[in-house]
This record gives structure tokens, sequence and C-alpha cells, in this order.
């Protein structure tokens, strides 16, 4: 069944999915995991060499479930914002990110389960120059890409895909499509940049 709720709550909801269905520790859902007990190191939100004000719908798959969900995504060099709004104007979830850390505002109705950090790594990992990307991996990390492609690879295993549906330079306007095979999901993601 189609739903439509956030985008916010679609990439806490996915990387959620780990291997343990329980909800976890504030603490543990503001690390950045780009796979189980793998860290991504944040770079700064000045990191990314840009403002950007952006609208997504993102369609998330994992096992027979498909949802869509929609985000606006504000980041100048000093802070990343992200905010949430479910199909009825509701306010699922703000995230705010700068370099003193991560901070979250969430409704009540978000399953527990979620994990701030790891939908900001997310984030990072579709985004962020490649340079900042390699400097933030875990050990054992490497990244490869090429003009349509980013594949984060763990140890010489792919870990995570990203296919660009445009040249990886205007990744602001378009479509993508992102699987992380340690947590079993997959989205795409419909970016369309505000003007300035």
């Amino acid at each position: 069944m189609m739903q439509r709720a956030t985008f916010l709550a679609l990439l806490l909801l996915l990387t959620s999915c780990t291997t343990s269905p329980a909800p976890v520790s504030p603490e543990e859902a503001a690390q950045p995991m780009i796979a189980p007990k793998q860290l991504l190191t944040l770079p700064r939100p000045a990191d990314l060499g840009r403002s950007v004000q952006a609208v997504q719908l993102i369609t998330f798959r994992r096992d027979n479930q498909t949802m869509v969900f929609e985000g606006h995504l504000s980041i100048t060099p000093e802070r990343l914002l992200l905010v949430g709004i479910d199909s009825l104007g509701r306010r699922a979830m703000t995230l705010t990110w700068t370099e003193a850390g991560l901070a979250t505002e969430a409704a009540p109705w978000l399953p527990s389960a979620v994990r701030p950090g790891s939908m900001l790594a997310d984030i990072v990992l579709l985004y962020w120059p490649a340079a900042a990307i390699r400097a933030s991996l875990p050990p054992g990390g490497e990244l490869v890409e090429s003009a349509y492609r980013r594949q984060i690879l763990l140890d010489g295993k792919p870990v995570l895909n990203i296919e660009y549906g445009f040249d990886i330079t205007r990744r602001w306007t378009g479509r993508l499509h992102y699987a992380n095979f340690s947590w079993g999901y997959q989205i795409e993601v419909q970016s369309a940049e505000a003007s300035p």
C-alpha cells in the first residue's frame, strides 16, 4: 500500500532497518552509521562547498513494502536543516546539524527505532564531495565514483550503491537510485533545487 509521509520519516525508517528491530537509545540513534557497527565520521556542513535549498520526493522499498515521502532540505556552510511534513500537513521531524552536533525534534507518532544519525550519514554519502566522503569513511571503507555512480565498499565488499540519472555534478535536480545492501533497502530520490 502506498503511503504519503515525510522524507525524514522515510530516511529514519530505512536507517533503522538493521538486523535488530528493537528500539535504540537516543545516543545510539544519533550515531551516523552507514551499516551495522560502521560509523561515518561526519564532515562539516561547509564541506558541501555550497548552499542548497531542495524539495525531494522519495520512494522507499524494503521487502514487499513501498512508501513515498516528501522532505525539505536547506544546507548552508553553518548548518543542515531537514524538515519533514506528512500528508496531513503535520511536521514529523526537524533535524538540525551544525559543527556543534546533531539535534532532532520528532513527532510522538514516529517509530521509536528511528536513527537520525544514519539518516544524516545517508545524506552526506549522496551529496557531499568525494574528498569529504573519503576522509569520513570508517577503516576499510572505499568510495568508487564515476560521472553517474557512487559505490561504498567496506573491506572490498559493496555496502552502498548510488546510481545518478544525471551527471553527478548536477545531483540536486533529477532522479537517483540508492541501495543499502547491509540493511536491505532501496530508495529513489527525485530532487528539485529551489531557485536562489
